[in-house]
């Protein structure tokens, strides 16, 4: 089932918390240059209408940031995955400029995607006071729970930080090819396990209105290890009637992966500050975050701006993501011809 791939599986996408711990090399900060390219990109755009979707990549002029955005690209379908980008000064511009600020720089490094099935292309991932729980549309991100380790949508995820939460709401990431490797390590029975179809709650999200989707948590394919998973997504699917109780060893298999990825030997942790952007690839890595304790100010309360992107650069996908509503897009993008045959 692993595409003829023996053994442990290595490469830049291989690595621990414990290995970058003590290295800077993830981070990037914005240079004066870059932030002196944005202010000038501001003052050619109109600002008040401004909408996702209403400019395109060559309404914004950023020659210089479009060069670093390519090594960006690369360093998420080639190297381990992710970066964090620092030193966007948030606190100076008006909600709606950060919104055009983050847009311009997301289409440097891929074309964003809807995020539900009303089409939004950016979402605020803040507080809103709902609840998942009794709830059949409620997503994780509309709350200040902890958001155990799972993928976005899209090839790709970018977050920008503009407000921290008083307390808690620290970023974690597992890079899903130790996740294999460790899962080989300890219980290679489990393998084939997590190349057999397990059941999400689509959360009422799913473009087609399918109410639960079925997809392995390990997909290889062309050589590339893709995952797809979310523990509490798993879970909820299990109150439909029609979806088949976990098996023992599909229990097994999810209580192994979670225990890898809260090995704070393997996860890497951090706080974003206002101005971070965070990017990753949602195929070789998964992210969580810790619960907060926000303000009682709504006006002072934890708020990230979210998109999900298709990369230009972007692995050959299994046929099996062509009906999610995580990987879907993407999977037609880069492969509609042979979606039609």
């Amino acid at each position: 089932m692993n595409n003829g791939i023996k053994g442990a599986l290595s490469g830049p996408e291989i690595w621990t918390g414990a290995q970058l711990a003590d290295r800077h090399d993830w981070i990037e900060t914005l240079e004066p240059q870059d932030i002196a390219e944005i202010d000038t990109m501001l003052g050619t755009v109109q600002k008040g209408s401004f909408e996702p979707g209403d400019f395109a990549a060559d309404d914004f002029f950023l020659p210089r940031l479009k060069k670093r955005f390519e090594a960006v690209q690369r360093q998420l379908e080639e190297g381990r995955g992710f970066l964090l980008i620092r030193g966007l000064p948030v606190e100076r511009y008006t909600l709606q400029e950060n919104r055009i600020i983050f847009w311009a720089l997301a289409l440097l490094v891929g074309q964003p995607q809807a995020q539900d099935r009303l089409g939004s292309r950016m979402h605020s991932v803040t507080n809103t006071n709902l609840r998942v729980e009794g709830s059949d549309e409620v997503r994780s991100y509309q709350t200040d729970d902890e958001l155990t380790f799972h993928n976005d949508g899209g090839d790709a995820f970018m977050l920008l930080c503009l407000k921290t939460a008083r307390s808690g709401g620290m970023s974690k990431l597992v890079s899903v090819g130790t996740i294999y490797n460790e899962v080989l390590r300890h219980r290679p029975d489990l393998i084939d396990v997590l190349q057999q179809p397990f059941h999400f709650d689509a959360r009422g999200q799913h473009p087609s209105g399918l109410k639960v989707q079925s997809v392995p948590i390990f997909n290889f394919f062309q050589g590339k290890l893709s995952a797809l998973y979310k523990r509490r997504y798993l879970l909820a699917a299990q109150r439909f009637d029609e979806v088949p109780r976990l098996t023992e060893a599909q229990q097994q298999a999810i209580d192994l992966v979670e225990q890898i990825c809260n090995d704070p030997a393997i996860q890497l942790g951090f706080y974003m500050k206002p101005g971070d952007m965070q990017i990753a690839n949602n195929y070789s890595v998964l992210h969580a975050r810790t619960k907060y304790e926000d303000f009682s100010d709504p006006q002072a309360r934890r708020h990230l701006l979210r998109i999900w992107l298709t990369l230009p650069n972007g692995r050959a996908l299994p046929p099996v993501f062509a009906q999610t509503r995580e990987f879907g897009t993407s999977y037609l993008n880069r492969h509609a011809s042979a979606a039609q045959v």
